[in-house]
């Protein structure tokens, strides 16, 4: 879970740094039923431009629905859904698989509202059942296991500031 203290004891990202020396802060977030890139950084401005809507910085997420997103449900997602809070931006929405009651969508978002991926699904009637952020930026998940963590590389980070308006 994407919080360094959690008044229920459940497991937080803490608990995959023990004996890491420098106080670091996870950009953005992931709830406790949701997995994938999670970036961690002592950069505050870095952090900073990384979430702001602002700065356009793109996350992707592959999402298992049950149902199948009718073409309605995905223009919808695709031009931004009302939330409690506002409208979304607009979202990059891809089939990547049909099964009979169930698929599995590649969505792409510019903006980090609380649970946004899950609730603009809800508002279109798909109960999401697994959501995994591939892509945050420039950086792409790749075969990093759940739990497993590594440092940037300089080119990596050079390419995150680069896309925020920062000198590499």
């Amino acid at each position: 879970m994407t919080t360094l203290s959690d008044p229920q004891g459940r497991p937080t990202i803490r608990d995959l740094l023990p004996g890491f020396k420098r106080r670091v802060f996870p950009v953005g977030r992931l709830d406790f039923h949701s997995a994938g890139l999670l970036l961690l950084t002592n950069d505050g401005e870095l952090a900073l431009r990384l979430t702001h809507p602002r700065y356009g910085v793109r996350k992707v997420y592959r999402v298992k629905v049950k149902g199948v997103p009718t073409p309605e449900a995905l223009e919808q997602l695709q031009r931004g859904v009302h939330l409690a809070e506002g409208r979304t931006q607009p979202a990059i929405v891809r089939v990547l698989e049909r099964q009979d009651r169930k698929a599995w969508l590649e969505i792409t978002i510019a903006e980090g509202k609380q649970r946004q991926v899950r609730r603009m699904c809800e508002h279109v009637g798909l109960f999401v059942e697994k959501l995994v952020r591939t892509q945050l930026g420039p950086l792409r998940l790749g075969k990093l296991a759940t739990g497993q963590a590594r440092p940037l590389t300089p080119d990596e980070l050079a390419k995150l500031r680069r896309a925020v308006g920062m000198r590499p």
